[in-house]
């Protein structure tokens, strides 16, 4: 029905447009969150995850392959943020976690 719906209006562009804002959104505070607890470890987490979206987007059709290749890119670029959130941690623009232990 909702297929339907967005087929018979031409609404896919939106709704894609839409979630992709979305998943971005999701993205920045996990990598924030990432690096504070878990610094450079959560890259492996973003990898995983970036894999197995991989994967589902090579199975599925339509809008679901669409989002999972967004989120699956997402995490990878996320991987690129981990580093760059830990420059800014560094130059005092976000808290650092004081009680992990970086070398």
């Amino acid at each position: 029905m909702i297929q339907e719906f967005l087929t018979e209006y031409n609404l896919e562009g939106i709704a894609i447009g839409l979630i992709t804002f979305l998943i971005i959104g999701v993205f920045h505070p996990l990598v924030i969150k990432g690096e504070y607890y878990m610094g450079q470890k959560c890259n492996w987490l973003f990898a995983i995850g970036g894999i197995v979206t991989l994967g589902a987007s090579l199975l599925t059709h339509g809008i679901a392959s669409i989002l999972c290749g967004v989120t699956s890119f997402s995490c990878f670029w996320s991987i690129l943020e981990v580093k760059e959130q830990r420059e800014r941690v560094r130059k005092g623009w976000f808290p650092a976690n004081p009680k992990r232990k970086d070398k």
